[in-house]
Order: C-alpha cells, then structure tokens, then sequence
C-alpha cells in the first residue's frame, strides 16, 4: 500500500523529458556559436559604412514593405545605386535611438 502512494505522488517521466550531461553541452556550444556568429555579424555591420535593405530589415527587425514605408516617409534617406538601395549605418543608429527615447 505504501509503494501505491510512492508511485502516485511521483511525476512520471517519459523518455523526452531526460537530460543528460551531454545533452548539456551540447546545448551550450549550440548556444555560444550563435552568440559568436551575432557579434561577428554586428562588429561586421559596424564597420559598414553603408548598408543594403537585406541588412537594414535585419537590423530593425521590419519586413520589406516596413522599410519601404519608412523611404516614402522620408523616415530613413536612401541612396540608389544601380538599382540598389543603400541606406547610411549611421541614419540606422539614429533611427533606434529616437524610437528608444519615444518610448
């Protein structure tokens, strides 16, 4: 009688629910590899200069009829090149700093 209270007050575990050491580490160099690929991609978008849209959408967070919105605005200046839009890193910085202040 006493091991039917054991059982029933114990939460049953199924297979999914184990860890193990292994799966630990594993998780900590998936975890530090993707650290390590956002700060190369941010030291990288630092040292631009200019930045294409691909690169801006990223950065913001917005999708491409967001950005486009902000160039009809005249939110965020542009520049065409050979059908590229480029957009200055630092007009990006101003814009997350202001919106950060509004807030």
């Amino acid at each position: 009688m006493g091991e039917q209270r054991l059982e029933q007050n114990t939460p049953l575990l199924n297979r999914d629910q184990l860890l193990t050491v292994g799966d630990l580490e594993a998780f900590k160099q998936q975890l530090f590899e993707e650290l390590q690929n956002l700060l190369r991609e941010r030291r990288t978008n630092e040292n631009k200069q200019w930045l294409r849209s691909a690169d801006v959408r990223k950065m913001l967070s917005i999708s491409a009829g967001t950005l486009q919105n902000l160039r009809i605005t005249g939110v965020l200046s542009f520049v065409k090149v050979r059908g590229i839009m480029l957009y200055k890193h630092e007009d990006i910085i101003a814009l997350l700093e202001s919106g950060s202040q509004t807030k």
